[in-house]
């Protein structure tokens, strides 16, 4: 494999969000002061500066179709951007709170969820409301559809609800005593993953009747998730070591997790879409490509100016794009 630096790049604050459009031809970046960089993959051209949110951007997520750009913002709105010239297209606010999660309909209709405090909402593509959900108990900290597009979990303190993407009911609540930091669903649909609050992760099998596991014993609290194309592999921050759990089967919970070590803690962490390898970031600065199926995994070590906040492939894996506490943007070449 050819591993190398394509282009590099600076926000004038950290690197809050990074995400590719689906055609693979743009990088959207977000600095946490507010500004979002659309820069073009091959030169590290900036293609448009949008003016994001005053008061601060949380978070951005392309549509599937790549004709828009959602972004979320300190100022309890969201934003929409035509990705071919920069342009905003709409607006909704969602109320005072933060909009600090936003998840696009993998298929199917254009739905955009939205998450500003305890509110859930589905938006389309012109900010009008396709429906608003009631009010979370507490503060939403997590959005992840699955990925056969049936469904949209959310997670808040004390449990996840499952919304159907059909008629927009609730389809089931998953109760956990305690903060949900992250969700991911395995691709295969079968499971669903939280990083949480006390040192662990804790998975459901929503079509397995009550399956659940959970390991415990982190050293941190756990904000980083990633499954492999394949669903075998469950990679997790949460300490010092990215823990790589084998999910084939009756799932991971009694085996024993294969170490990835590195030099401080584990800061952010992603497996490519299609193939195998797993970039993972420490609070140093530093990130290493490892490869989980060979005996010796580790490909290739890399050192930044500070922790990576964000790592995101491109859709062919050719391309690794990651943000930076320092708001550097560096994109590799991996083939």
């Amino acid at each position: 494999m050819n591993f190398s630096k394509h282009w590099a790049a600076t926000l004038d604050d950290y690197a809050i969000d990074l995400a590719w459009s689906p055609d693979g031809h743009t990088l959207a970046a977000a600095s946490a002061a507010g500004a979002i960089g659309l820069y073009d993959a091959a030169t590290g051209a900036v293609k448009h500066t949008l003016t994001g949110h005053t008061d601060g951007t949380n978070c951005l997520a392309w549509s599937p179709d790549g004709a828009l750009l959602a972004t979320g913002g300190q100022d309890g709105c969201v934003r929409f951007w035509q990705a071919a010239t920069g342009a905003q297209t709409a607006e909704m606010k969602l109320g005072n709170a933060w909009v600090e999660h936003l998840a696009w309909q993998p298929n199917g209709a254009a739905l955009l969820f939205a998450a500003a405090g305890k509110k859930l909402a589905a938006l389309r593509g012109d900010a009008t409301v396709a429906r608003t959900f009631p009010d979370a108990p507490k503060t939403i900290s997590a959005l992840a559809w699955k990925p056969d597009s049936s469904a949209c979990a959310a997670a808040c303190f004390g449990h996840v609800a499952l919304w159907s993407a059909g008629d927009f009911s609730a389809i089931k609540e998953f109760p956990y005593g305690n903060a949900i930091y992250a969700l991911t669903w395995s691709p295969d649909n079968r499971w669903l993953v939280a990083g949480c609050h006390d040192n662990a992760v804790h998975l459901w099998a929503p079509a397995e009747a009550d399956l659940e596991l959970h390991m415990s014993g982190y050293e941190t609290r756990l904000k980083e998730l990633s499954f492999s194309h394949d669903s075998k592999w469950l990679a997790t921050g949460g300490g010092r070591d990215a823990c790589v759990w084998d999910c084939t089967g009756a799932g991971p919970e009694g085996r024993e997790p294969m170490l990835l070590p590195h030099n401080a803690r584990v800061s952010a962490l992603a497996f490519q879409h299609a193939h195998g390898l797993l970039a993972a970031g420490s609070a140093n600065g530093e990130f290493t490509l490892w490869s989980p199926a060979r005996k010796n995994p580790m490909i290739a070590e890399v050192t930044m100016p500070s922790a990576a906040t964000k790592f995101v492939w491109r859709g062919d894996d050719a391309l690794l794009a990651v943000g930076t506490e320092k708001g550097n943007i560096f994109v590799f070449r991996t083939a």
